[in-house]
Formats: C-alpha cells, sequence, structure tokens
C-alpha cells in the first residue's frame, strides 16, 4: 500500500468515526502528525470522495467542515426508518432565519424585526436543539446577550458556512418586487 492510500485511509477514518463535521485545520493538523504535507489535503479528500462515488453515502462539505452524509436520492427509503427529529415551530424558525441573517443579535432586535415578543420557549427550543449560542453581550445599558447560529445549525441545514444561506433575491417567488 502507497503512503498516499494509507493516508486517504487514515483521514477516510477520522471523518468516519466522527459525529460532528471535521474542519479542514483539523485535517491538515492531523496530515502533519502523519508525517504528510498539509497541502496534500485537497487531493486526499478528493480520493476519498472518489471511492464513494457508487455508495449510498458521500462525503460533503458542510459547517466548514467534512462529513460523511446519506446521499439525497436514498434518504426518502430512510425516513420510513429512521426516526425524525422535532419540528421546529413557525415562530422558532422565523427566530432561526433572524438570527441566521442578522447575528449577533439581540432579543429585542429579533422582537423589532419580527414585530412581535419573543417567547422565552421559542429560545430555549433552539438552545436545546443546538441550533443558536450566545455570542456575547451588547455594550449598552442592560447587557443583553447577542444571539448567533452554532456549526450545529450549519451542519443540520447541510451549509458549509453562513455565506451558503440564500440571498434574499433566492427567497423571493416573484424575483421583480
Amino acid at each position: 500500500m502507497s503512503d498516499f492510500e494509507a493516508l486517504t485511509r487514515l483521514v477516510e477514518g477520522l471523518i468516519f468515526a466522527s459525529a460532528e463535521p471535521v474542519s479542514e485545520h483539523a485535517l491538515k493538523a492531523f496530515m502533519v502528525a502523519q508525517g504528510a504535507d498539509e497541502a496534500g489535503l485537497g487531493p486526499v479528500l478528493q480520493a476519498v470522495m472518489t471511492r464513494y462515488d457508487d455508495h449510498a453515502v458521500e462525503l460533503v462539505a458542510v459547517a466548514r467542515g467534512w462529513q460523511f452524509r446519506t446521499r439525497p436520492e436514498i434518504a426518502p427509503a430512510l425516513t420510513r426508518v429512521v426516526e425524525k427529529p422535532r419540528r421546529l415551530s413557525r415562530s422558532a424558525m422565523e427566530t432561526l432565519a433572524i438570527i441566521a441573517y442578522h447575528q449577533p443579535c439581540t432579543r429585542a432586535d429579533i422582537e423589532g424585526i419580527r414585530g412581535v415578543s419573543l417567547s422565552q420557549t421559542v429560545l430555549d427550543t433552539l438552545i436545546e436543539d443546538g441550533l443558536i449560542m450566545p455570542k456575547g453581550r451588547k455594550e449598552v445599558p442592560g447587557r443583553p446577550i447577542l444571539w448567533g447560529t452554532s456549526t450545529h445549525f450549519l451542519s443540520s441545514f447541510g451549509l458549509s458556512d453562513l455565506g451558503a444561506l440564500p440571498r434574499r433575491e433566492e427567497l423571493l417567488l416573484d424575483p421583480d418586487a
């Protein structure tokens, strides 16, 4: 077995064994620890992706890292078997969208954008699900908590980073509006 093949298998094993996406920084550090050049990460990841071309899982870039995921065309058959996570309420989804697009933001910012008061239950649900997290405190009287999305949010929605969020124009039904 060549050194490249051995390194490819090690990187594949590391990503497979991790429950969370493995960051490129961690992969590069792992490669250096194995005595390889971190610049070779691209070809190694490409080799792993190629290996899984005809499998039910694929290697994808999510949440600023790499993770094995079930292929989208296979997922519908598995939804009857695998337990679905709970669905978020409309107010929780609205709140999550506001936080994602305007982060870091305070509870007052969220209420101002939504036009209604924000229930503590909605915030608790988003925190419990690991979708949002405190990002510090705003330097104003009362020092309210600033909220932002977590890497679990990126992973849950299949986003590589916040730049992958759809733009406003993409969300409108009538683009001329």
